[in-house]
């Protein structure tokens, strides 16, 4: 899929484009795959990811979905935020690293709609999430 500009970006230009998301990339957030509205992004999991349970944090979980949200609506084109985000915690991550894949389901002229599946690398669910994206360009 063609940039605003008329070329494909590569997988390495996208994550440029995305390395002053810092509060993503400094929890240790990446990039593994974009593709048209859609973006497969993961974290290792490290002892600051999780609560005083020893479980991932919801909040954790939810920066990766939105991170990845934020990826598959904008690496193309920049200007598409986040209006609305629902999260339901499904179960926890019994893995060593958390894979987000953000999908578009529905991308209208000036809104979007996306459902963001969570899940560990042996591929037990721990969220799910929908977000309505507003474009602002």
């Amino acid at each position: 899929m063609e940039t605003e500009f008329g070329c494909t970006p590569s997988l390495e230009d996208v994550r440029k484009m995305f390395e002053n998301d810092r509060f993503a990339t400094e929890n240790g957030m990446m990039i593994e795959e974009t593709g048209d509205g859609y973006a497969k992004c993961s974290m290792v999991l490290e002892a600051r990811h999780r609560n005083a349970m020893g479980a991932v944090m919801g909040g954790a979980s939810f920066t990766l979905a939105d991170f990845a949200f934020a990826v598959a609506a904008n690496w193309r084109k920049v200007g598409t935020v986040s209006l609305s985000s629902n999260i339901t915690y499904l179960g926890t991550a019994k893995g060593e690293r958390l894979v987000a894949e953000a999908v578009c389901v529905r991308d209208g002229r000036s809104t979007a709609y996306y459902r963001i599946r969570v899940q560990d690398e042996l591929g037990n669910p721990v969220a799910e999430v929908t977000t309505t994206g507003f474009r602002k360009a």
